[in-house]
């Protein structure tokens, strides 16, 4: 079983400006942030077991983590010389400066050896990918074996342009950070908004409620705004086909590896069409978000099938995969339910929260729509309530308190919301968030809906939002307030220019 990530989530202070443009020969390198993508299965180059020295590297798939964010500091007087250091604030090197074939390659602390310098050598710049040539021995970072498969040691072997031995820098720049803005909406009607940053790129998807799955694609948040709304699934399923609500996707394991797996909500084309609908699973045939995507599974509970569940989402704890989500028993309490696999439940679903404050129950009592964050070694989940129809949908607060997380005693519900409606910025139904990092990997994101009139209620009118969140001094999220539409906000750390 792989031992936890929250080990990793480590000051993101060790981590430097992401840049943006490809050196030539006669510029200064400059540092840059960014994931080490391997072209030969798409894993990520990976710290894997903590922040002690002569850890092997290895490539895992690709998940947004820390320690899957390496800073690319310059060689003084070179212009393609690099130390890569690690989110514990060591560098990357050849065990033992060995120049032989093979030889491990793994963290150790920062020495100015040759066997810690590494020259990017240019294999498509258009792709920013290159060789990470050891500078000592001349051979360059590869996993073990010429291995696409995750939990691959990385070591040293003759370069070439194989994919095995070939990464993509996404973050890979010369130029520094931009300063860029943007400004809310990134979209006029996306309603349930979930958004991830991989590779290079945002990817973002909303509620259609029609019959297909759209997704949008743009390299900066400003770029969203106009970017297309590609279709990338048609729904034709009898008891899947219209209303498509809430959709999610993760990069989760599978039998073939790293897949996207992206959950939504759907019914019957039929009059009643709230008590059809269901949770469904997709599965992408390879790592681009976009797909393309095949239908996997309707995701119904193994022992209560016959109730409608909504806002599915996954999470990842203690080495076991959840569902989350939410449904009616007179009320509208969160369920966690067990996964054997990204499509499969292997237990009933078990309650997770239920509304009992009176800020809980306003035009109904509802708690929905749960997302997970983690941060610094703590599990939260955030959820909202209150029916959508009102101005004061909003978000609350569980916190993962150990044990079994199928037991609702294992969580502690705040007391108090944490983000709500703003007259005074008239933002109205805050809600059904998700999470992202800046591209470099320092910043924390959200991403949200709401609407711009206290009049506003549960429709296509809702708009996506995204603002920046820090953190309390007790590890708890601190989101603020929700920002007024048309406000000019600096763009997340680390994005290019355009």
């Amino acid at each position: 079983m792989r031992r936890s990530r929250v080990l990793f989530q480590l000051s993101a202070a060790l981590l430097l400006t992401t840049a943006l443009s490809p050196t030539s020969s006669a510029e200064a390198a400059v540092s840059f942030s960014s994931t080490v993508v391997n072209q030969n299965g798409g894993n990520c180059m990976d710290v894997p077991w903590g922040t002690s020295d002569d850890i092997q590297l290895i490539q895992w798939s690709c998940n947004q983590g820390t320690n899957q964010s390496f800073t690319f500091a310059p060689v003084s007087g070179t212009s393609d010389q690099y130390t890569i250091n690690t989110v514990a604030g060591k560098c990357a090197g050849v065990s033992g400066a060995s120049t032989a074939d093979n030889a491990t390659v793994g963290q150790s602390a920062c020495s100015g050896d040759n066997s810690q310098k590494f020259q990017l050598v240019p294999v498509s710049a258009s792709d920013k990918t290159f060789n990470l040539k050891a500078v000592h021995s001349g051979k360059c970072i590869v996993p073990s074996g010429d291995a696409s498969a995750s939990n691959t040691g990385l070591v040293q072997l003759p370069c070439s342009s194989a994919t095995s031995r070939v990464w993509q820098l996404p973050n890979y720049s010369a130029g520094g950070t931009t300063g860029g803005t943007y400004t809310n909406p990134l979209d006029l009607h996306g309603p349930d908004p979930w958004m991830t940053y991989y590779n290079g790129y945002y990817y973002l998807a909303t509620t259609t409620w029609n019959s297909t799955i759209t997704m949008r694609k743009a390299t900066t948040l400003r770029g969203l705004a106009s970017a297309p709304d590609t279709v990338i699934f048609n729904l034709t399923r009898s008891n899947g086909c219209c209303n498509m609500w809430a959709p999610e996707f993760h990069l989760l394991n599978g039998p073939n590896g790293p897949r996207w797996y992206l959950y939504y909500v759907a019914g019957a084309n039929v009059p009643d069409y709230l008590g059809t609908q269901r949770i469904h699973v997709l599965e992408s045939a390879g790592t681009d978000p976009m797909g393309p995507y095949s239908f996997k599974a309707d995701l119904l509970d193994p022992t209560a099938d016959n109730t409608w569940e909504l806002d599915p989402s996954i999470l990842q704890l203690n080495g076991n995969l959840y569902l989350l989500g939410t449904y009616y028993d007179g009320s509208q309490p969160m369920f966690i339910r067990p996964l054997s696999n990204p499509w499969t439940a292997s237990g009933t679903r078990h309650l997770l929260a239920t509304p009992t404050y009176g800020w809980e129950t306003v035009g109904g009592a509802v708690n929905e729509a749960p997302e997970v964050l983690q941060h610094g070694g703590k599990t939260f989940i955030v959820f909202s309530a209150s029916h959508c129809s009102t101005p004061d949908y909003k978000l609350g607060l569980l916190t993962y308190d150990g044990g079994d997380p199928l037991n609702s005693s294992s969580w502690v519900k705040s007391s108090t919301p944490v983000f709500q409606r703003s007259d005074a910025n008239g933002v109205y139904g805050p809600g059904h968030n998700g999470f992202f990092t800046s591209p470099d990997g320092t910043e924390s994101w959200m991403v949200y809906h709401a609407n711009d009139s206290a009049g506003g209620g549960c429709d296509m009118n809702r708009t996506t939002r995204a603002q920046k969140f820090t953190w309390n001094a007790d590890g708890t999220p601190n989101f603020g307030t929700p920002v007024r539409l048309g406000t000019t906000l600096p763009a997340p750390s680390g994005e290019p220019a355009s």
